[in-house]
């Protein structure tokens, strides 16, 4: 009998070991099981988030955590790719937009619109500029491929204009009319008119899920939740401050609150948009008005209008971090921050002019001067799927 060399022994035990240490918990209940003469057990599959219920017909959220996942630096539709980047400054007592080239900074043209130009809006299909002519009752179309002004359209009391998430209505915000009304988004054509009992309807954002929106009214103090689907005022509520006077809104990135600019109480109210509780007060400065969030949806810049200057809100810290000065001072009001998120761009109401802000340093990087009165300015093109309008709120 021929007897099996030790380190041949050795080798053959080591390679079983190895092989024992090397089976999976899976292969090895897999193999009792069928020597028990079973089937395997199938393994469950990771269970599936559930999809937000969003508005009926408004394109999925990207991310539940960002609203804003969408307005990544030149992450441009392909509808507006083509667009020349241009800044519209609609000049309030001069009845005129002025066109900006933001490379040079200078003013490439001139046009004359309504009376009373308040806001320049992107459509919600990214197609189309409306110039909010107020006290002229119209809207003036504006195509921002060629930079043409189109035939206006009648729109009684257009101080401010919004669309629904899922693009179905235009949402008109008559201040002095005291109404909500929901328009055709391309006639303009009237479909609904929601009186409200508040004063000064002004401006708004919309949840997360695009169901409701939270609306400011300016003269009387007061906030207003809309059933979007519904078209209805569902909640009311004074503001806990004598002679609050809010401004722009906006979600935070994860839809949890909203921030209400209040130029009267100085800051920024922080609202709980789901259970519609009375809101807190961040002071923020003098003249609390625009709200604009950065590219990475890491910070939110808040125009001062009452001291010239811009507060710098982190999200994740929960807290104001810097305050740009502006030289010479100014009087920051509504605007919009550059497809590469670079630079925030903001009229001067009261000087007649416009500031391009550095984003990473606060810098003032040119101050260009204007028609008079300028108020609603809309930088052109931005990122987004759609617009939600005012001077550009995208998703």
């Amino acid at each position: 009998m021929n007897l099996i060399p030790r380190t041949l022994l050795a080798g053959l035990a080591l390679l079983a070991l190895v092989a024992c240490g090397t089976e999976s918990a899976k292969d090895r209940g897999r193999a009792a099981v069928e020597s028990r003469g079973g089937t395997p057990a199938a393994i469950p599959a990771p269970p599936k988030k559930k999809p937000l219920d969003g508005l009926p017909g408004m394109p999925p959220v990207l991310d539940p955590k960002d609203v804003y996942a969408a307005d990544r630096p030149n992450k441009l539709s392909p509808v507006v790719k083509d667009f020349p980047s241009r800044v519209y400054v609609p000049n309030t007592e001069s009845d005129t937009v002025s066109v900006i080239d933001p490379k040079t900074y200078e003013i490439t043209e001139t046009i004359p619109v309504g009376r009373q130009p308040q806001h320049v809006v992107p459509s919600w299909d990214l197609k189309t500029l409306w110039v909010n002519n107020n006290r002229g009752h119209t809207l003036t179309p504006i195509d921002p491929k060629t930079g043409k002004a189109g035939k206006p359209v009648e729109v009684h009391d257009p101080y401010n204009l919004y669309f629904t998430p899922n693009g179905k209505y235009a949402v008109v915000m008559a201040s002095l009319d005291r109404e909500l009304v929901f328009r055709d988004p391309h006639t303009m054509k009237r479909i609904r008119t929601e009186p409200v009992s508040c004063y000064g309807v002004n401006h708004a954002d919309f949840s997360l899920d695009g169901r409701y929106f939270i609306v400011s009214c300016e003269f009387s103090g007061e906030l207003l939740k809309v059933d979007t689907e519904r078209m209805k005022v569902v909640g009311q509520q004074k503001l806990p401050f004598d002679g609050a006077m809010p401004q722009d809104v906006k979600v935070s990135p994860d839809g949890k609150r909203f921030y209400v600019a209040d130029m009267m109480a100085h800051g920024m109210w922080v609202l709980d948009g789901d259970k519609f509780t009375e809101p807190t007060l961040l002071p923020t400065g003098k003249g609390c008005h625009g709200l604009y969030v950065s590219r990475d949806s890491r910070e939110m810049y808040v125009s001062n209008r009452g001291e010239g200057t811009v507060s710098v809100f982190d999200f994740r810290k929960n807290r104001l971090t810097k305050k740009w000065h502006l030289p010479d001072g100014g009087s920051p009001d509504m605007g919009g921050v550059s497809a590469d998120g670079k630079v925030l761009w903001l009229s001067g109401r009261y000087d007649a002019e416009v500031y391009a802000i550095d984003t990473r340093t606060g810098e003032q990087l040119a101050r260009i001067p204007v028609g008079s009165g300028p108020h609603g300015l809309a930088v052109y093109p931005q990122p987004g799927r759609y617009s939600l309008g005012h001077t550009g709120i995208f998703r």
